[in-house]
């Protein structure tokens, strides 16, 4: 791997005088001498990139000529990634001088005007073709490594592969696991769980006979719990800000993988790493995106995961384990505290290139993680699951039925060519009226003496908006 370069430096103090774009013509005239009119002299390339990350270095700080000179420097260096170098520099200094500077060179050189509106002016530049210039990924690396976490540094560089526009990787506000991962956690019997009320939000998983349960209340506060059912090491993801709990298997290509969350997004969905290279894991599809496994073939393997209230999973889970609320971590683990204004908005934090609006941006839906259906999504309303609790549909190849019990939970099965319609009790009958038990393990043939049974498949829930973003070809069921 790329030996990191030393960070450029570290940065601090937005409150920038009055300067910009406009006037720097003046002080060029003022200063014939300076840099920006000066003959250019021939930089290596590392010479080159040292010289642009310091130029929006510069942009962050005080000195209103040095920011006049910069800008000007930006503007004559132009590139194709040059505008969302900007973007990104204004996370930093959305304020001041530098800001109107900046936002009045992209009015120049993009030709629209979407005002101090950044999110507008990140979807105009994801609408240009994907910027080619080499040294943008050394450019992110510089910039957040040196003003955020310089181990963001180990990331991005020239020779990291990339199956995912790296502009459109954007930073979530947080250093490297800032938000801490739960590894091993300790785990209660449910008789001693008394912090939890029946209706508060549990998401269950089964294996080996064994079964477990993480209340949201806790697993917002953390996005990642690194443990294992049966034998079988496992990753839970929660990214809230797509509103998805996904299992997955933590071993992909015969390697077990230890996960971290990276501290990046691509379009609203929390981007893990790998320990050992680094790589970057879309979380939402368990493939490594950026780094020296993207573009590998690599995917982890997912689990079934159901999202219930702790009452209906503990009746019928009465042996099941919970998550302690003794996380080693001071929170306020109240059920609904975590991203509770953010749940309670129709908005998105982080902007996507499109929003499909078949749906409301955070409508929930739910995603079958079949193999056979990765080619072919199909996004089923979870709205329309609570209206048809009985609910068959082809996924792929596949007859499924989705079962969906009195509190909202969903469960996929493969469907063995029969046709199911409720009954009482949550039980369900086939055509030939014999009676099926929906089960964590699979659809259970109840009567008849027989041992049949039919296969739960993996799924999980998503808001709408993350899951066609990056799958915009998804087929809506509503």
């Amino acid at each position: 791997m790329k030996k990191p370069r030393k960070p450029f430096m570290y940065l601090a103090a937005f409150g920038l005088a009055v300067t910009g774009v406009v006037g720097l013509a003046r002080r060029q005239q003022a200063e014939p001498d300076s840099e920006v009119t000066a003959k250019p002299t021939k930089l290596t390339w590392d010479e080159r990139l040292r010289a642009e990350a310091g130029d929006f270095t510069i942009l962050l700080g005080e000195d209103p000529d040095k920011i006049g000179y910069a800008l000007m420097r930006i503007n004559n260096r132009w590139h194709d990634a040059t505008a969302v170098m900007l973007l990104e520099t204004l996370r930093f200094a959305p304020n001041g001088a530098a800001a109107r500077g900046s936002l009045e060179l992209l009015r120049r050189r993009l030709g629209v005007d979407h005002g101090t509106d950044l999110d507008a002016w990140y979807r105009h530049v994801w609408s240009l073709p994907e910027p080619t210039y080499k040294g943008y990924a050394q450019f992110k690396a510089d910039f957040y490594g040196g003003i955020v976490d310089e181990s963001f540094q180990e990331y991005f560089s020239e020779d990291r592969r990339s199956t995912i526009r790296l502009d459109e990787v954007r930073w979530g506000g947080v250093k490297r696991n800032g938000i801490p991962p739960l590894d091993r956690p300790a785990m209660l019997s449910a008789d001693e769980a008394d912090y939890l009320d029946d209706q508060d939000v549990v998401f269950g998983i089964t294996g080996g006979g064994r079964a477990k349960a993480y209340p949201k209340r806790i697993l917002a506060w953390h996005e990642m719990i690194k443990d294992s059912i049966a034998g079988e090491p496992i990753t839970g993801v929660y990214c809230t800000l797509c509103g998805a709990v996904i299992i997955y298997k933590s071993t992909a290509g015969e390697i077990e993988f230890d996960f971290g969350t990276s501290g990046f997004l691509y379009r609203s969905n929390k981007l893990m790493f790998d320990e050992s290279t680094k790589s970057l894991w879309s979380s939402l599809t368990g493939k490594p995106v950026i780094g020296p496994l993207a573009g590998n073939g690599l995917r982890l393997d997912t689990l079934p995961v159901v999202t219930t209230t702790w009452g209906q999973w503990k009746r019928r889970h009465p042996e099941t384990l919970v998550l302690s609320l003794e996380t080693g971590h001071k929170r306020d683990y109240g059920e609904g505290v975590a991203y509770r204004d953010y749940f309670a908005s129709p908005d998105v934090m982080f902007a996507v290139p499109k929003l499909d609006e078949r749906l409301a941006a955070k409508a929930e839906v739910l995603i079958v993680r079949d193999r056979a259906a990765q080619d072919r999504p199909k996004a089923i309303a979870i709205d329309f699951l609570k209206k048809n609790p009985v609910h068959h549909e082809t996924i792929g190849d596949r007859n499924v039925v989705m079962v969906t019990d009195r509190s909202g939970a969903t469960r996929v099965y493969d469907a063995g060519g029969k046709k199911f319609r409720s009954a009482e009790d949550g039980e369900l009958l086939d055509e030939s009226e014999a009676r099926w038990i929906a089960e964590e393990s699979g659809l259970s043939k109840a009567d008849g003496g027989s041992a049949e049974s039919l296969q739960r498949l993996p799924a999980h829930r998503a808001f709408w908006f993350a899951w066609s973003s990056q799958h915009p070809e998804t087929e809506l069921v509503r």
